[in-house]
């Protein structure tokens, strides 16, 4: 049997977030935790969903499995559950770039699978807001290409913290207005070319750090590292995945 991924304290933590129940009529979801760790063996060796090992069952029906729950969301869902209990005394918003591997590119519709060309050819750009603990709280993705700035208030849409930290590329007029009307303060560092440079803490801004942590932890993944989902959709779901193990560590 390959190396697997989740402790059984982990494994009772989310068996009852996944999809299927035990009933008198049987066992719907009995292989709950071999599907999630043949998932997790695709995710952290980056290898292709034919090479999955025949202990984790049928390649195919596996992978079936999963685009199905991405369909419907169900990666999202176990992740905004695992996620109920973050701690916003401040939050931190980032973004990251992956490659898109030659087989997850989109024949059409680049953009609408958050794709994108650039001079290093293509690549995705992962957003993520993360609680004071470094744990993730909102993941979106765009295009590689996309300003990181683009989704700063949709990182923070619906959040009350009460400190929002962020780098300089974060620095706007707006921004710090969106900061401000869901009552929390602003620690970004003013962009060389203000006028009136704004006073932040600096001491509160080394805490930064945790959301590139952040990314750092997901990319252990060679599956996220790399794209190779041709669907954003798919590989959303993967990014959620990996993001919830995060929580369950």
């Amino acid at each position: 049997m390959p190396r697997t991924v989740l402790r059984n304290d982990q494994w009772n933590r989310i068996k009852d977030l996944l999809p299927g129940k035990s009933s008198d009529c049987g066992v719907t979801a009995k292989d709950n935790r071999k599907f999630l760790e043949a998932v997790l063996w695709i995710a952290r060796t980056g290898a292709p969903w034919r090479d999955l090992p025949k202990s984790f069952g049928n390649w195919h029906r596996v992978y079936v499995r999963y685009n199905h729950w991405c369909h419907k969301g169900t990666w999202g869902d176990i992740f905004e559950e695992l996620s109920k209990d973050k701690d916003l005394e401040y939050l931190m918003v980032d973004g990251s770039i992956a490659r898109v591997h030659q087989h997850g590119a989109p024949k059409k519709a680049q953009d609408d699978e958050a794709v994108g060309k650039s001079r290093g050819g293509l690549t995705t750009k992962i957003h993520s807001a993360v609680d004071a603990l470094g744990n993730p709280v909102r993941l979106i993705l765009t295009a590689g290409q996309a300003s990181e700035y683009g989704q700063a208030n949709a990182l923070i849409e619906a959040f009350s913290a009460d400190y929002v930290l962020a780098d300089k590329g974060y620095d706007s007029d707006a921004f710090i207005l969106t900061i401000g009307c869901i009552g929390a303060e602003p620690v970004i560092p003013p962009r060389k070319g203000r006028l009136q440079p704004r006073l932040y803490d600096r001491e509160l801004y080394k805490e930064r750090n945790l959301v590139e942590r952040l990314f750092q932890k997901l990319k252990h993944f060679r599956r996220i590292a790399t794209r190779y989902e041709r669907l954003g959709r798919n590989y959303l779901g993967m990014l959620q995945l990996t993001a919830s193990l995060v929580w369950l560590a």
